[in-house]
């Protein structure tokens, strides 16, 4: 996250680029219990979290094909808890996903469409990167949370598993503070809720484990909600971003941003090759 123009601390959100090496991406995901099971038994909810695992992988080879609308409304936070004021602002968005060199690496891309009036009087909150938090269950990061069972809760009819995370101590993180050019991990801790048949994440709410007012930084709250877009010839149904909030707290500002994605469309780059020779 950046905050811009006029704040000397610098913040960025950040997707950092996955280390794992070509032979532990290709591992397999999240297998099913198998015979060990009736020694060690898996409970239903640990259960949807490794489907939820395997889900993640198709979810980042599935964001590389599409794009969608990304509008964008940023807001400064009152004491009373209400904006005091607001940018708002469009953009055609794209999140590509290139395992090509053996570990999994994410861009965003953002073409403005309608960009917001700026107040130059303002300093902003600028976030990116966040819809890559869903690397918190990604296999490559498995040693870097705890995940624990929370039960279940119904929303809209529908039941989701929710499991709970929390993260190691000195362990790496997808999330990450850039201050002076410097990175330096985010401990974060939350809950994802889990569709149990199909191992979607259906909406993921994490925080900050403890502040980093040593940094200029005392609290971060996302929270993630995704749905089913389905799409035609061929028909598939992928689970994606819908919406987003990113509330960020020093101990001067408070910033919202919300990010809601929309219209999303599916591309397919083809190649078509001439095999007739010209003739003399």
């Amino acid at each position: 996250m950046k905050i811009l123009p006029r704040c000397l601390l610098l913040l960025e959100f950040m997707i950092l680029s996955l280390v794992a090496t070509a032979a532990r991406a290709q591992a397999p995901l999240a297998a099913e219990p198998t015979v060990d099971a009736a020694v060690n038994p898996v409970s239903p909810e640990m259960q949807a979290f490794l489907r939820a695992r395997k889900s993640v992988e198709k979810f980042f080879e599935q964001s590389s094909n599409v794009v969608c609308t990304e509008n964008v409304t940023q807001s400064v936070i009152g004491k009373n808890g209400k904006a005091n004021y607001r940018e708002d602002s469009v953009f055609d968005y794209q999140l590509q996903a290139n395992t090509n060199s053996g570990s999994l690496k994410l861009i965003e891309t953002r073409d403005t469409r309608k960009a917001a009036f700026r107040d130059s009087s303002r300093t902003l909150l600028i976030t990116n990167g966040f819809t890559g938090m869903l690397l918190i269950i990604h296999p490559s990061y498995e040693t870097s949370y705890a995940f624990d069972p929370a039960g279940q809760e119904s929303i809209d009819g529908v039941t989701y598993v929710k499991i709970n995370f929390k993260s190691v101590p000195g362990a790496s993180s997808p999330a990450a503070l850039q201050l002076r050019g410097q990175n330096y991990p985010l401990p974060l801790s939350g809950t994802l809720w889990i569709e149990p048949q199909s191992g979607a994440v259906a909406k993921l709410v994490a925080s900050m484990d403890s502040s980093l007012s040593d940094l200029g930084l005392q609290a971060m709250r996302s929270e993630i909600h995704y749905s089913v877009v389905r799409f035609h010839d061929p028909d598939e149904s992928y689970w994606m971003p819908v919406s987003a909030i990113i509330d960020v707290e020093t101990p001067r500002q408070h910033w919202r941003n919300i990010h809601r994605f929309t219209g999303y469309k599916r591309f397919r780059a083809t190649i078509q090759v001439d095999n007739n020779e010209a003739k003399p």
